[in-house]
């Protein structure tokens, strides 16, 4: 069904808004806030634009980008905050994985 990577969310530091792609507007209420949360509170502490895409092979990656003359951008803040919400929001992440792969790549569930 998909074959590109297919982006799932961002947010912007420059244009003070939140994306969300419609082909994931059937995601639980819960998950859609937990992700706007997290996207904008990372812009808002970091700057730049955050992305959070879908790899080929259902793998869920950030992306981060930043204007080039931008001083505000914290390059080093970037890196520390994308672990620490990787950490945080294991579950998430991983059921996000799970979700794409099933119902956007027509995976079978994986074996508990």
């Amino acid at each position: 069904m998909y074959q590109e990577r297919v982006v799932l969310c961002g947010s912007s530091a420059y244009e003070k808004k939140y994306y969300l792609n419609e082909d994931f507007r059937g995601l639980p209420e819960q998950v859609r806030s937990e992700l706007q949360i997290m996207c904008v509170l990372y812009t808002e502490e970091i700057g730049g634009v955050l992305t959070l895409v879908f790899e080929e092979d259902g793998t869920l990656e950030f992306e981060v980008s930043a204007d080039e003359g931008d001083l505000l951008y914290d390059d080093i803040g970037s890196v520390l905050k994308i672990k620490e919400l990787r950490e945080k929001k294991r579950g998430l992440l991983e059921a996000l994985e799970v979700y794409y792969k099933v119902f956007f790549l027509d995976e079978e569930l994986p074996e508990e």
